[in-house]
């Protein structure tokens, strides 16, 4: 299996989740081999590959993509967690800057998962397998990201990508679906936790990294082929629609 964004936060979790039941995970990276070659690491059992490349370049989305298949011999899970998350709050950010980020979040959130599900789909049709892809988007979605809104955007574009490859896709044996967690406890949200964070939920805190792997690891077993174009709140009760 293939983990986009996997050298640390959710990513690193969904790979230890699956390899903890037996699975050889190729651990992609875009920038930070130290913090990659970690996760390599810390996984359990042997098999298991490192792959980088910038997800927001198609071209570079092909190669992870093979450099996976070399090292696994063929994907039968794709986890979509790579992604930015940059701040444009209208009032503070100049056009320029409000263009530049809109861009950079569209290319790596939507088209990054798109060209990864498109390569990694055209792989398990071509071989028959009867393969999985779970995306992660966002409460953000529903919710609306202030000060975030490319970012919320995306995620909404992310499920319904997931959706329309569920039918698409079902023909072929290869079911999709989405998380859309909340704030979950990683490096990259911390300074964003606050008190009032964690009051949005009725639990009081935040999720856990493992506990948004747990779901990703559900909807990639064969029990949860009729979830297929399912998107699963995992936020703690934080918000309900």
């Amino acid at each position: 299996m293939l983990v986009s964004g996997a050298s640390r936060g959710i990513g690193r979790a969904i790979a230890l989740a699956f390899a903890e039941i037996g699975d050889r995970v190729a651990v992609h990276y875009s920038s930070s081999r130290d913090d990659g070659e970690e996760t390599l690491r810390g996984l359990p059992g042997e098999g298991h590959v490192l792959v980088s490349g910038n997800i927001g370049s198609p071209d570079a989305v092909a190669g992870i993509v093979d450099a996976a298949i070399e090292g696994l011999g063929a994907i039968d899970v794709l986890v979509n967690n790579a992604a930015v998350n940059i701040a444009h709050p209208v009032a503070d950010t100049d056009y320029a800057e409000w263009q530049r980020t809109w861009r950079e979040t569209m290319d790596v959130n939507v088209f990054g998962t798109a060209n990864m599900s498109y390569c990694v789909a055209r792989h398990m049709i071509a071989k028959g397998i009867e393969g999985r892809i779970v995306n992660i988007g966002s409460r953000g979605a529903f919710r609306g990201e202030p000060e975030y809104a490319g970012y919320g955007a995306s995620k909404a574009a992310v499920h319904a990508l997931g959706q329309s490859l569920a039918v698409e896709l079902a023909p072929h044996g290869i079911a999709v679906a989405s998380v859309a967690p909340g704030f979950v406890a990683t490096e990259r949200v911390a300074h964003r936790v606050t008190d009032d964070v964690r009051a949005q939920s009725p639990f009081g805190r935040v999720a856990t990294p493992a506990e948004i792997a747990s779901a990703v690891r559900y909807l990639a077993s064969p029990e949860a082929t009729w979830t297929s174009g399912s998107v699963l709140n995992v936020n703690g009760a934080s918000y309900l629609h």
